[in-house]
């Protein structure tokens, strides 16, 4: 595992170990692993050098989910490729060409301008492409590119549900962007998690979109979930996009999750084609489960979530709010 300490690496990490696996996980050593991983400790940093620890051993799977320069996945794939077996890259729907058609596929263009041996900053779509065309370039049909989109669940460090949670256990009047049929798409990280392994194990290789069909839930279902796992008396105030977008409200970012219906960006982000992952055993749980799990997670740390530092935040202005529920 090339990473394995935080939210998605730390679901892999954490499926593998429950199956009995053997785990080697490679980090730089910021947060500890699951217990029961061996350690390896490196900066896959490009111009670090730091993948000495990597010089030795075998391993059947390797499961990598770098979101940097692409470089350090082309140096870190290089490595391992005469000694393991199939390689996971954790990618992105990110990748295809902006803005993509309600019902896209693998098949789709994707964004221009992507390298696997760029080594400083770049977009994330292009940093991510990177990504792909490292790992294909050191292990071809070996390697399986799992195309996420929006992730949730327990140790989660973008914000995005546990925003949702605390807010709505604060309790009292509650801005819900409307309208409540909004469909949703997502992936729970433990779901995920699965997959990759699943898949890693069978061989499978090439791109799989990895997010819940179009309409797994909805706006509606996953705040009244947030209602129902908080126990709040909170009382969501079903709000029309149009009233919310007059006010300068960042959909996604100030609203996360919530992207307005008929938009490019909803398009785009809740409404791709996963038919070919679930036709190859992709199962993603009740929206119900998450948001339990997550919140059960969040009462573990009194609330306060971790947040990633190359992350911008996320959540609304309690004064916008306020201004917004006043009318």
């Amino acid at each position: 595992m090339l990473g394995g300490t935080e939210f998605v690496g730390r679901a892999v990490t954490a499926e593998a170990l429950e199956r009995g696996w053997e785990v080697t996980v490679f980090h730089r050593g910021h947060h500890a692993p699951p217990p029961g991983a061996k350690a390896l400790l490196g900066d896959r940093t490009p111009g670090a050098g730091g993948l000495g620890a990597l010089s030795g051993g075998e391993w059947d799977l390797v499961v990598d989910t770098w979101s940097g320069a692409p470089a350090a996945v082309r140096d870190g794939a290089r490595a391992l490729t005469g000694r393991a077996g199939h390689y996971t890259y954790v990618s992105s729907r990110s990748v295809y060409a902006y803005p993509a058609p309600a019902g896209l596929t693998e098949d789709g263009p994707v964004v221009a301008g992507a390298s696997p041996d760029a080594t400083g900053e770049a977009p994330y779509a292009e940093a991510k492409l990177g990504g792909e065309l490292a790992a294909v370039d050191a292990f071809g049909d070996r390697a399986l590119l799992a195309r996420a989109g929006l992730i949730l669940g327990p140790h989660e460090n973008i914000g995005r549900l546990p925003w949702w949670l605390n807010r709505i256990a604060r309790g009292g009047p509650v801005l819900a962007p409307g309208p409540r049929d909004n469909p949703l798409q997502y992936v729970d990280a433990r779901d995920l998690a699965a997959f990759v392994l699943d898949a890693g194990a069978a061989g499978l290789h090439g791109p799989y979109d990895t997010v819940s069909r179009p309409g797994h839930t909805t706006m509606g279902e996953l705040l009244d979930a947030c209602v129902r796992a908080t126990g709040s008396d909170a009382e969501l105030r079903w709000t029309d996009p149009e009233t919310i977008l007059a006010a300068g409200v960042e959909p996604w970012t100030d609203l996360p999750v919530w992207l307005p219906v008929g938009s490019q960006t909803h398009d785009t982000l809740h409404r791709g084609d996963t038919s070919k992952a679930h036709a190859a055993g992709l199962r993603c749980r009740p929206a119900a489960e998450t948001v339990e799990d997550t919140w059960a997670w969040l009462r573990t740390l009194g609330g306060a979530a971790p947040h990633r530092p190359d992350r911008p935040g996320v959540g609304l202005d309690p004064a916008v709010e306020a201004r917004l529920l006043a009318g």
